[in-house]
């Protein structure tokens, strides 16, 4: 019986196979998206999805040597920072969940940026109590569509989206978690009304959406009929790795860097207090960034766990106090904000923008993909095995709890 080959021989064999596509689609004369199309077929877009799939069903660990490849040549990539939800969130949940046919239909357009994927979860009345959702999915007699009605908010990339993914409340007889089913939502039909949250940025990157007799075929139900809240905590799980861990990090990478240059380029602003700051939090940056890097070889081996939330609560955590550092390390120019303008920005960068913006947006870290408390119940009984605290709803029907 022949060895397994070792990691780095089949990583040089991969080097070399993406050596050999560029040197048939060359980056300079292809279109984008008729570069990334190829790159998909090839098995070349992400190599632990399965063959046909966009993958080579290799290890996730050898990603980084075709991204690396595909850096060096100048190729396109496929602009994360654009269709962040599809990529992070999306894309496991189909792989996860979906039926075959729902992943060869969903997969390639949305691993090309032909297709923008939001996530249609938090409601005004359930955000960390997601399973309190009221948004009603109700069978036709023919069983062949659902007509979905209800509200969310906090969606971003709403107005951008061509989907949506869809927590609805299908059985109210059902204990509330339980009485929950996932669905692919088309943003483009009738019914699906996306308006503009401004935040206090000035930006609007989140909407709110309205869903009023909207049709969902039944052919676009991910997972079976109430079994909602599995494929959802899918869903958040990779969530939150992907806003905790995100990409690979060099040493001073991210918000750290930025607190770190400032410190160094304004001499005359440094006080002993603030150095003192700065140290703690870089230790502190750099700590987050090896666990990370920890955090992404697990799981190149596995399914994501309970972990991710640790690296997002310390994410929301830092982003916070080096945002706070560098505006008190500004003086008065801290309180100065480069541009009130609503609008719709293309992608949430923390980096182009003056250190005010930094501040006001890293408030939110702390609530998106899950809030610090809720974070903090999940790595005290999913990882610590503390004693779960005591919920007196989770066994009513969901028509049942008191509103």
């Amino acid at each position: 019986m022949l060895a397994e080959p070792a990691l780095g021989e089949r990583e040089h064999e991969l080097r070399e196979r993406v050596r050999e596509f560029l040197a048939g689609h060359d980056p300079a004369a292809l279109g984008r998206q008729a570069f990334l199309d190829a790159r998909f077929d090839a098995g070349l877009a992400a190599v632990h999805y399965p063959e046909g799939l966009g993958g080579l069903s290799l290890p996730r660990s050898l990603q980084r040597a075709v991204d690396e490849e595909f850096a060096t040549a100048g190729a396109p990539g496929n602009r994360p920072e654009r269709n962040g939800i599809g990529l992070g969130m999306a894309a496991p949940t189909i792989l996860a969940f979906a039926t075959q046919e729902q992943k060869a239909r969903w997969l390639r357009p949305l691993w090309t940026g032909e297709e923008i994927w939001c996530q249609l979860f938090s409601e005004p009345g359930a955000g960390s109590d997601l399973a309190g959702l009221a948004t009603r999915a109700v069978l036709a007699e023919d069983g062949g569509h659902w007509t979905v009605t209800g509200q969310k908010v906090w969606t971003s990339s709403a107005h951008r989206a061509r989907w949506g993914l869809l927590l609805a409340r299908t059985d109210p007889d059902q204990p509330k978690h339980a009485g929950l089913t996932y669905f692919a939502c088309d943003m483009n039909q009738p019914g699906v009304d996306v308006r503009p949250l401004r935040q206090f940025t000035g930006e609007a990157e989140f909407n709110e959406v309205f869903l009023t007799d909207t049709t969902i075929p039944d052919a676009d139900r991910i997972g079976e009929v109430g079994e909602g809240w599995q494929v959802a905590r899918g869903t958040l799980m990779n969530e939150r790795i992907a806003i905790g861990s995100g990409t690979a990090q060099p040493r001073e990478g991210g918000m750290a860097g930025l607190a770190a240059s400032a410190w160094r380029e304004q001499p005359e602003l440094r006080t002993p207090g603030l150095h003192d700051r700065l140290l703690r939090l870089w230790a502190d940056a750099e700590v987050a960034r090896l666990a990370g890097e920890r955090l992404r070889q697990q799981l190149a081996s596995g399914q994501p766990g309970p972990e991710g939330s640790a690296a997002k609560i310390v994410f929301a955590r830092l982003n916070q106090e080096l945002s706070a550092f560098e505006l008190e390390l500004a003086g008065a120019a801290g309180l100065r904000y480069d541009d009130w303008t609503m609008r719709r920005p293309e992608t949430v960068n923390f980096y182009s923008r003056g250190p005010g913006y930094r501040y006001l947006r890293a408030r939110g870290n702390s609530i998106e993909g899950g809030t610090s408390e809720i974070l903090r119940n999940i790595i005290a009984e999913r990882v610590l095995g503390l004693p779960a605290e005591p919920r007196t709803d989770t066994g009513l029907p969901w028509k049942d709890l008191p509103r």
